[in-house]
């Protein structure tokens, strides 16, 4: 999987989320829709998330300029109960720079999400995360890597007060046989933390950091990995209707914090959730 993709990937599957506008703390007023870092919160029963993201990134590299917009649509549905979550992500890449230019749909992930740990009066959450690696890109074009990949991601949530969050990620991608490596087999790696202001309980500060330690090619001396990693402050706001259906907007700035990450970006985001079942 491509550098681009990572980082669409994690903007993707970062909403996940608990559904609550009635509570009174302002953590509550928004307790999830992270933008890179993934929050531990599943859906609660009878309610569907909608996510739409674009990330824009630029990067100079020896005196040419790359620039590419990464799109991603996610659903996320409850099975049955807040316990179990199954969703989708789908990305979409435009990218150019260096006289070339890349245009396709990405590689499809199919998720599922176990809520293992969630106390209500802390926030404390733990949701382990498993993914199939759908190989839809088409790798010719560098956006797919032509093979059924594996991921599992291990977020962990948690408020420090009524006005403040932390999380915390970390995960691993296994490639068989990835395009992008001849065949070979890839091990990707991530980690992420952040941590969340919440002034008001409908809007809140964010400041993410990501990082990822990316296998890029075998030789004889080992398995190098290109490490990724960047910065991100960011703001989201929450409009919340009378029917308890709840839409939440945020722009962030990723920065390069690596050489091999891109220098600068802007982070779009939109959210819809609403119920699709009555309240018992």
């Amino acid at each position: 999987m491509c550098i681009a993709g990572l980082v669409v990937l994690a903007g993707s599957l970062a909403g996940q989320t608990a559904f609550s506008a009635e509570a009174g703390r302002n953590v509550d007023g928004i307790m999830d829709n992270s933008f890179l870092v993934e929050e531990a919160y599943n859906q609660e029963a009878g309610v569907v998330q909608h996510i739409l993201t674009a990330a824009y990134a630029y990067e100079r590299v020896a005196g040419d300029d790359f620039e590419s917009w990464n799109f991603g649509f996610t659903q996320e549905w409850p099975l049955f109960s807040q316990k179990h979550q199954l969703g989708y992500s789908i990305p979409h890449l435009y990218a150019h720079g260096g006289g070339n230019s890349v245009d396709g749909l990405g590689d499809v992930l199919l998720n599922y999400r176990y809520q293992a740990y969630f106390n209500e009066e802390t926030l404390s959450a733990f949701a382990p995360r498993f993914t199939l690696v759908l190989p839809t890109g088409d790798e010719r074009l560098g956006v797919g890597e032509d093979t059924l990949g594996y991921q599992v991601n291990l977020p962990f949530s948690t408020t420090l007060n009524d006005k403040r969050f932390v999380h915390a990620n970390a995960g691993a991608t296994f490639l068989p046989g990835a395009a992008s490596s001849d065949g070979r087999d890839l091990w990707h790696y991530n980690l992420g933390a952040s941590t969340i202001c919440a002034p008001t309980r409908d809007v809140h500060l964010m400041l993410e950091w990501v990082g990822y330690w990316v296998e890029t090619t075998r030789s004889s001396g080992g398995m190098p990995h290109e490490f990724v990693s960047q910065i991100s402050p960011g703001v989201r706001k929450a409009f919340n209707s009378r029917n308890s259906s709840q839409l939440v907007a945020g722009v962030a700035v990723p920065i390069g914090v690596t050489d091999s990450a891109p220098d600068y970006g802007v982070f779009l985001y939109l959210s819809f959730e609403h119920r699709f079942l009555r309240e018992p």
